[in-house]
């Protein structure tokens, strides 16, 4: 069986608490991120420095009305075993969502690609997407092309990333030729592969797209392995 969806509702519910991977402690708060703009309402997910305008990324086959939705994160300020916490505390992305309905989520789906098909997948496996530069986004898929210099170190995408205070985001990002926006955010523990899940009300509507970064433990589950 894929990997079973989790209610992941605590992790945005600020002051929950939980103890993570080599005996860490966190407390998750929320982070604003900004209202995206969604013209076509067709979702991407991917690493913006490694694989936007690459074409290499499709949307999600869930699509949503076009229109403007709100952007948060879930922020873990972790402690160490033996420390304590500090002025500057250990902060790690939890989880990210698009917010498309401020409605409930009763269940949860994976968030699958048009060549994605769960019938592939193992024991505790998943679709997700892959990161090599530490970084996620959600974005419009009409804003694939939008940020060409993402790839150059330099560009609005880069400049964000670079500012001082070493935010882990979330950061709204605007095309400075288009007026694209993207939200982009720093993925967890860095590297690796990640799962994007639907949320949807008691009536089946989309409520939230919510990419899963394994800084927090499942509460009932262990985490899978990605395909």
């Amino acid at each position: 069986m894929p990997m079973s969806p989790r209610d992941h509702t605590w992790m945005f519910t600020p002051g929950s608490t939980f103890t993570g991977r080599q005996g860490t402690t966190g407390v998750l708060h929320v982070a604003d991120g900004g209202v995206l703009d969604l013209p076509t309402g067709r979702v991407a997910a991917c690493d913006p420095f490694m694989y936007l305008g690459t074409g290499d990324v499709e949307p999600f086959t869930v699509a949503v009305e076009p229109g403007r939705y709100r952007v948060e994160a879930a922020l873990a300020a972790l402690t160490w075993p033996g420390g304590s916490p500090s002025a500057e505390p250990d902060l790690r992305v939890a989880a990210a969502r698009l917010v498309i309905r401020d409605e409930p989520a009763t269940a949860w789906e994976m968030a699958l690609c048009p060549d994605q098909d769960l019938a592939e997948l193992g024991e505790e496996e998943f679709h997700g997407y892959g990161v090599d530069s530490g970084t996620g986004c959600f974005y419009d898929a009409s804003a694939d092309q939008a940020f060409p210099d993402a790839h150059e170190d330099e560009g609005p995408l880069w400049r964000a990333f670079d500012s001082s205070d070493r935010s882990p985001g979330p950061y709204l990002v605007t095309s400075s030729t288009t007026g694209h926006t993207l939200a982009a955010f720093t993925s967890g523990w860095g590297d690796g592969a990640y799962p994007t899940w639907i949320g949807r009300s008691a009536t089946g509507e989309v409520t939230c797209f919510l990419t899963d970064f394994f800084v927090a433990p499942d509460l009932s589950e262990t985490a899978g392995t990605p395909a």
